[in-house]
């Protein structure tokens, strides 16, 4: 199983522990009403914290993102390993590409730090990225197999398709995004596939 977590984490103080919960549920709040580029600072009063007490958990806004949306990552690739059972390779590559563009979108501006950090290898949210594009990787692998998907289409273009119509679907609408999302897989798909 492929885990997002990049790092074991020591033991927090109880203390420790209820500020970082508090920072992430805040995180969670601010970022769903502001977007991510909200104020850390705005997180850190809100959660009852110095400035300082947010950065020692969270270096950066990065590793605040990635902590925020461990889960919901390792749950998407989760999806992905899950839907290898699917009966149809290219409907089990559209169910997860959805899911990966909901995840997306779950707040404003997070597919501009997702695109940003697949490229970027010291970036906190790297590694999580990394394991989404690898378990779409092995979707699109099987599409391929089948022969309903192009062979020239790779896990990075699967990736970038998916970004760009979430963005959309953020400056948009999302059925906007999704419209997209249709016509992009339907342009990966083979020749000698019949749809």
């Amino acid at each position: 199983m492929t885990t997002v977590d990049p790092a074991p984490r020591r033991r927090m103080r109880a203390d420790a522990r209820r500020n970082y919960e508090r920072l992430l549920a805040e995180a969670a709040t601010i970022f769903a009403e502001h977007g991510v580029e909200a104020s850390l600072e705005e997180i850190a009063r809100r959660a009852g914290v110095a400035n300082g007490t947010l950065y020692s958990h969270f270096p950066t806004r990065q590793a605040l993102l990635e902590a925020l949306l461990r889960d919901r990552m390792q749950a998407l690739s989760d999806k992905a390993r899950d839907l290898l059972d699917h009966p149809s390779a290219d409907e089990a590559l559209l169910i997860w590409a959805r899911a990966a563009m909901a995840h997306t979108t779950v707040y404003r501006g997070l597919v501009t730090s997702l695109m940003r950090s697949i490229e970027d290898e010291s970036s906190h949210l790297h590694a999580a990225c990394q394991a989404v594009l690898t378990a779409g990787e092995q979707l699109l692998n099987r599409a391929q197999a089948a022969g309903s998907m192009r062979a020239d289409v790779t896990a990075s273009d699967l990736y970038a398709l998916i970004n760009s119509v979430s963005w959309v679907g953020e400056q948009t609408s999302p059925a906007q995004g999704e419209r997209l999302l249709a016509f992009g897989i339907d342009g990966m798909r083979s020749a000698t596939d019949s749809r």
